[in-house]
């Protein structure tokens, strides 16, 4: 064998691994996004406070509700 042809497969292997570890990467981050969202309502809840918000249960629930929505559409395209 080779030695151009030597390093052109180590070259198009490293390619290949880059790609397909990108790929593996953004699937796994995707799953784990959709399985734990980054916001929960006690999370929600504390924003508020700190902005000087009163939370009602029936506001947090909104939110959530509208949060959840958003994260259905994005992930349907």
């Amino acid at each position: 064998m080779s030695v151009g042809l030597a390093v052109f497969l180590i070259i198009l292997g490293v390619i290949g691994g880059a790609v397909a570890g990108f790929f593996g990467a953004r699937a796994y981050m995707k799953k784990y996004l959709q399985d734990n969202p980054p916001v929960n309502e006690d999370m929600m809840r504390t924003m508020m406070v700190q902005m000087g918000q009163k939370p009602s249960e029936k506001k947090l629930h909104q939110m959530m509700t509208a949060m959840k929505a958003q994260q259905a559409k994005s992930s349907k395209k």
